[in-house]
């Protein structure tokens, strides 16, 4: 048994504990309520969005990966799991040896007095087999606390997987409506294509009554030119839109089946933000990053353990002899048993170096945790906020687009009886087209204020 000792001391390092306290609610509410534990195919009700979600559950290159990151977690657990308990294997060897007669053992063997017949063969064979096992006693519990920081990062990883399926979901339905939202200024643009086309013919014939001159049918047609190139530029948004569905679906390009009509019918159930407190539970990135501060915590301490002694045991069992037919006798068992205990002395740099670099990265990780808590309050104090900024935005765009939209046949009744200009009528149709294109963003975006609140919360991975 061998013994290499000293005393030491371990160096001492900043360490921060990670602020969780949150506000006690948003604003006045006190409602408990959380729209986070509704199951996404509960809140999103569209058939053919539900389809493609559970596509892309399935297919996702990206969350494919991440399950691949979380398998070989798994197996990390696995590997430290082993270093804390004994290595037994089995041994077997045969070789042979031939000493030369000038150096200390030859010599000793020929002036040794041993009966011819008792001679040992020259060369000398040797056979061996047995078993053997070797032991690190975790006394200080180093390797106990990184086989349970693998276990806390194992977690993280699942974590962060469950977060990339509330964002992948996300990431879809944003998709999907704004798909919808482009079908419906599409087809604004073609009815628009309609008007403008009849109020050509109307001043056409007027020209030819000399009633407007050749500046008003090129003004009204330039307008119609206009108006059919945005249908071309709406197209090419369709298909980039398809397109990154497909990508986060997994498949090659392919139309988007979807119901036209599910925008304008859409009417989201109301949204209850629940306690502040409940998203370190909901949010599976507050979880995440909770979870890798107690695994940068679990590494400082293994760092640290490492100044300290460390006992090994190794013990062996087997036979050895020269000839096969010798091998199982009792006179060719060998057995051994030792133990050592060993600590640094000298050029302790690189532990001291790995100590503080733990030690950094648990601060680190709770300057991290505690981002990531304030981002999740943020984000969902600022969707509470864009929900009802948007609804009265909404309103009042549909009694915009509602006045402009009398006021193109008030304009043409009065371009036709000579009671307006021709530049009138132009305006009137140029800014209700713009209003019908606002009050659809405006709807797109209400709707994505909805998915992304659901999202902050920490909605749809569970």
């Amino acid at each position: 048994m061998s013994f290499a000792f000293t005393a030491c001391v371990t160096p001492s390092v900043v360490e921060r504990t990670a602020i969780t306290s949150v506000p006690a609610s948003y604003g006045n509410s006190q409602d408990t309520t959380n729209t986070a534990k509704v199951n996404w195919k509960d809140f999103f009700t569209d058939t053919n969005l539900t389809a493609l979600i559970d596509t892309a559950l399935q297919n996702n290159q990206e969350l494919n990966i991440t399950l691949q990151e979380i398998e070989i977690s798994r197996n990390e657990v696995r590997a430290r799991k082993g270093e804390y308990l004994p290595t037994i294997g089995l041994r077997s060897g045969a070789g042979l040896d031939k000493v030369a007669r000038y150096t200390n053992i030859g010599a000793m063997e020929a002036t040794t007095d041993i009966k011819p017949e008792r001679e040992m063969p020259e060369p000398l064979p040797d056979f061996l087999v047995g078993a053997y096992a070797t032991w690190e006693v975790d006394i200080w519990h180093k390797l106990r606390n990184a086989k349970k920081a693998a276990v806390s990062r194992y977690l993280s990883s699942v974590e962060g997987k469950n977060f990339m399926v509330t964002n992948l979901i996300a990431e879809i339905a944003d998709s999907y409506f704004e798909l919808l939202a482009l079908d419906n200024q599409l087809a604004i643009v073609n009815q628009n294509i309609e008007i403008q086309s009849n109020a050509l013919r109307i001043v056409k014939l007027q020209k030819q009554a000399a009633r407007v001159t050749e500046l008003a049918v090129r003004r009204f047609q330039a307008q119609v030119l206009h108006t059919q190139s945005l249908q071309y530029d709406i197209q090419q948004k369709i298909t980039e839109t398809e397109n990154r569905i497909n990508f986060l679906v997994g498949r090659y390009p392919q139309p988007i089946i979807r119901n036209d009509q599910a925008f304008e019918t859409f009417a989201p159930a109301t949204i209850h933000a629940g306690m502040p407190a409940q998203l370190l539970g909901n949010r599976p990135d507050i979880k995440q990053a909770e979870l890798e501060l107690a695994a940068a915590k679990l590494d400082v301490s293994v760092a640290k353990a490492r100044f300290y002694p460390s006992l090994g045991i190794s013990t062996g069992i087997g036979y050895q002899a020269f000839d096969p037919g010798f091998l199982l006798k009792p006179e060719s068992l060998l057995f051994s048993l030792a133990g050592d205990l060993a600590a640094p002395l000298v050029n302790r740099n690189a532990i001291k170096a790995t100590y503080y670099s733990a030690s950094a990265l648990q601060i680190q990780a709770v300057y991290n945790y505690e981002q990531t808590i304030l981002n999740a309050y943020v984000e969902v104090a600022n969707q509470l906020a864009k929900i009802s900024n948007l609804e009265k935005s909404y309103e009042l765009k549909a009694k915009e687009v509602e006045a402009l939209t009398q006021s193109i046949d008030i304009s043409n009744d009065l371009f036709a009886s000579a009671r307006a200009d021709y530049m009138e009528v132009l305006l009137t149709q140029r800014e209700a087209l713009e209003s019908k294109f606002e009050l659809i963003e405006t709807k797109k975006e209400q709707i994505a204020a909805y998915i992304d609140m659901y999202q902050a919360l920490g909605g749809g991975w569970n």
